[in-house]
């Protein structure tokens, strides 16, 4: 753009702090205002729909203690006078809080990690000392600050698992060799209640997805179509058709999450052959193969990815779609819907959003989602096409998420769902 005009988009843009006036220079046409020759919308119709789940007695508890940690976690961070070491540590956090709703088994796998290299660290230190060379605690791994951690939102999906990989085992705002320790013993007390958790089989976030499955797949079965009876787009909208031969896409953010649902869907379905996965750990080459897989073997019903399968990739072989995670980019919830709701689909597209219901996060996203409910009928279904110029107070998902699982946040972030929602639609 700034070929065009080097004035008005002279320097680096960035979303929510930079804004240009365009109109004169290029028209935005939305998907569903896109037309055939013969005057038939370009794309099909798209619904979607939020899928609550209450936590056990278990998971509750494994949630109130993690989230717990969380909070003292960021307010020692924020007590460090160093901006970066601080922004670093948050971001950790912020990882492991969005495992926690992810599955018991990403969870339970980030807090034995952090806790190793966390005692890792402290064996160092112990050997420093008993040389009489003990310097200051410090971040092993990359250090980010705002700006490092908004572009690490954009990046591909293999850098960003590489990047959180380091820092959710390793950042920490531990200052002293006894704050480490004490740091350690509450990861040890955590991940025992993990363990409880993930041996005791009362996943209900999984439990609800081998619901909808057998739904899915299982002929006698009927859809549910989850709370509401008013679906996304202007309407009536037929619920889709339980058949054992159509594809069906799962999101997730995490791969730990992603092999656990592998197992746990093989297992459900009773063939290994059913089941393929993307992730960013695949190279290009396999990649295609297993969209060519997904596409035309029937033997291949549900395609597992994480974020690496949310661009770039047609699979409009299937009109069915989960977000098991919800994404902290709204943007992303787009370009996993694109993934089926694209040029020459011609069913009906259908999404399930899992959002756990008694929680911070879910709470938020309840309220997102309801607005944005509101906002498709108003706007004649093109909502999606605009989530990622969603402000609410100025403020984006990812602040209010984090606001969310600090101190009295829930009232202050729906509250700005509720009498900012969609500030900058339209």
């Amino acid at each position: 753009m700034s070929l065009l005009d080097g004035d008005r988009f002279e320097g680096r843009f960035r979303d929510g702090v930079h804004s240009s006036d365009v109109s004169d220079l290029m028209r935005r046409m939305v998907k569903e205002s896109l037309l055939k020759f013969d005057g038939t919308p370009l794309f099909p119709k798209r619904i979607a729909y939020t899928v609550p789940y209450r936590l056990s007695d278990d998971e509750a508890s494994l949630y109130r203690a993690v989230t717990e940690y969380v909070r003292e976690e960021f307010n020692r961070a924020e007590a460090l006078e160093n901006d970066k070491r601080a922004g670093t540590v948050g971001f950790a956090l912020t990882i492991l809080q969005r495992r926690l709703a992810s599955s018991p088994e990403a969870i339970y796998q980030s807090l034995r990690r952090r806790r190793e290299r966390l005692e890792s660290r402290l064996r160092e230190l112990e050997v420093l000392q008993r040389g009489n060379h003990l310097p200051p605690l410090a971040i092993a791994g990359p250090i980010l600050d705002a700006e490092d951690v908004e572009d690490l939102e954009e990046a591909p999906d293999n850098e960003v698992e590489t990047a959180e990989e380091q820092i959710v085992d390793q950042a920490t705002a531990a200052r002293s060799r006894t704050e480490l320790q004490a740091e350690i013993e509450t990861l040890k007390r955590l991940e025992t209640l993990a363990v409880k958790v993930r041996n005791s089989g009362s996943d209900t976030k999984w439990q609800q997805l081998a619901s909808l499955l057998h739904e899915i797949f299982t002929t006698t079965a009927g859809l549910v179509t989850a709370e509401t009876d008013i679906p996304y787009g202007a309407g009536p909208i037929d619920p889709p058709k339980s058949s054992a031969h159509q594809k069906l896409v799962i999101f997730t953010e995490h791969r730990d999450t992603l092999n656990y649902l592998e197992n746990r869907i093989t297992t459900l379905l009773g063939r290994t052959e059913a089941v393929v996965v993307i992730h960013g750990a695949i190279g290009r080459e396999e990649r295609m193969k297993i969209q060519e897989a997904f596409k035309h073997d029937p033997e291949v019903q549900v395609l597992l990815a994480t974020d690496a399968a949310g661009e770039g990739i047609n699979l409009q072989r299937a009109h069915l779609m989960v977000n098991y995670d919800l994404p902290w980019n709204p943007n992303r919830l787009e370009q996993r819907f694109g993934r089926i709701h694209r040029i020459g689909q011609t069913e009906v597209c259908h999404l399930w959003n899992l959002v756990a219901e008694e929680t911070r996060e879910g709470d938020v996203y309840r309220k997102l989602l309801e607005k944005l409910e509101q906002a498709r009928q108003a706007l004649g279904g093109q909502v999606f096409d605009v989530l990622g110029k969603l402000q609410f107070e100025g403020k984006p998902l990812r602040d209010l998420l984090i606001q969310a699982i600090l101190p009295d946040p829930v009232r202050r972030a729906t509250g700005y769902l509720q009498t900012y929602a969609l500030r900058g639609v339209g």
